[in-house]
């Protein structure tokens, strides 16, 4: 009788322990960021409400001295934007090859702004070599609603047909360099991994579109001095450090390995020699995920939540969010918050499920959050508590 007591109070201890062991693994919080490790708790309740409905693809999101915000459509349009209502639709937009990834993409204001008055856009531009596109980035001012002054500061090269990565955000550093990525253009195999050719690349520049004597690059024979990092898939979400200045970017894999990446120049971040991810049918194109001389992300997802947008949270209107980064993702219509210390990731939590496919995510000057969603407009995201 003894015995069988005890074998029965030891299966019982051993059903408690397993089910403690349960409950702590659900409690604690994924500190490594990797396999799609969110918490979907936080203490800050928010609420998103339509600002601006009347933009179909609203892939970049910037802001006048006034206040107004310029929007680029991935259609071709460039719309200003005052209290929720259409201003004016800017005209003297460039001329964009609107299809698949390709458009009018990106635009940020130059730190500079009110003083010098310089806008600058990324686009699928058909000027050059080749058919099809490929990415530039222009400057130009703002003149009663028309761009004017248009300069265009580097061409991406050759054209192709390929209607995919065009990378394309834009962000400045504390310096004032003005960085813009261009993604592989779906030629994974040749360009990300070449410094001589385009795609696959995180460049840098002066405001000017002249080229910084301490590129990492400039001294090595054959390779593209502007280029400032490589080794990059398609770069959709680029801001820099509201303490450090320093820049971060992140990139979607193919399924699964999609990465947060701290850019430091010259560096190699490993695409398509090193991945997280696999082939879209299921395949493998690697076997290794590190490798010497490349860079591991800071962190990544798997499965890919497929990355658009970025931004550094400073506004006190979201208690418990200042300091952290906030992502967007189109695959599963949510935004993650990730939490860092220093230039590594503590924690990710998922906040505003169902918002939508999020194309980009930004701080306003009025320290609101503004997301920006595929065919629904632009939300701005009011704090509840």
């Amino acid at each position: 009788m003894d015995i069988i007591m005890n074998k029965k109070l030891q299966s019982v201890l051993s059903i408690l322990t397993i089910a403690l062991l349960i409950i702590a693994c659900a409690e604690k919080p994924n500190t490594n960021g990797t396999d799609g490790g969110e918490n979907t708790a936080t203490e800050l309740k928010v609420s998103p409400e339509l600002y601006f409905s009347g933009v179909s693809i609203p892939w970049g999101m910037a802001w006048l001295p006034d206040g107004d915000m310029l929007i680029t459509d991935r259609s071709g349009k460039l719309l200003r934007v005052k209290d929720g209502n259409l201003v004016a639709e800017i005209s003297g937009v460039p001329e964009v090859l609107a299809r698949s990834q390709g458009g009018l993409l990106d635009i940020e204001m130059h730190p500079d702004y009110e003083s010098n008055g310089w806008i600058y856009i990324t686009y699928s531009s058909t000027e050059g070599e080749g058919e099809g596109a490929n990415t530039a980035i222009m400057r130009a001012k703002l003149e009663n609603n028309a761009l004017v002054e248009p300069e265009v500061l580097y061409k991406a090269t050759p054209n192709t047909t390929r209607g995919q990565h065009y990378g394309s955000r834009i962000a400045f550093d504390g310096d004032g360099y003005l960085y813009f990525s261009v993604g592989d253009r779906g030629n994974r195999d040749v360009l990300p991994q070449d410094l001589s050719k385009d795609g696959g690349k995180i460049y840098r520049l002066n405001d000017d579109g002249s080229v910084p004597s301490d590129n990492p690059f400039v001294t090595e024979d054959g390779a593209i001095d502007a280029v400032f990092s490589y080794g990059h898939r398609n770069p959709q979400g680029m801001t820099t450090h509201p303490e450090t200045g320093k820049i971060w970017a992140h990139e979607h894999g193919p399924r699964g390995g999609d990465e947060l990446n701290y850019i430091e120049a010259g560096k190699n971040y490993g695409w398509p020699v090193i991945s997280y991810g696999i082939n879209y049918n299921g395949t493998s194109f690697t076997d290794m995920t590190e490798k010497e001389g490349m860079e591991q992300p800071k962190t990544y997802w798997d499965p890919s939540i497929a990355p658009s947008g970025l931004d550094f949270v400073t506004s006190d209107l979201y208690p418990g969010w200042q300091g952290k980064a906030i992502v967007g993702s189109l695959k599963f219509n949510y935004l993650v918050i990730v939490e860092l210390d220093g230039t590594e990731v503590k924690n990710r939590t998922i906040v505003l499920e169902d918002i939508g496919r999020v194309r980009n995510v930004k701080q306003g000057p009025d320290g609101y959050i503004y997301v920006a969603v595929d065919g629904e407009g632009v939300y701005k995201i009011l704090p509840e508590n």
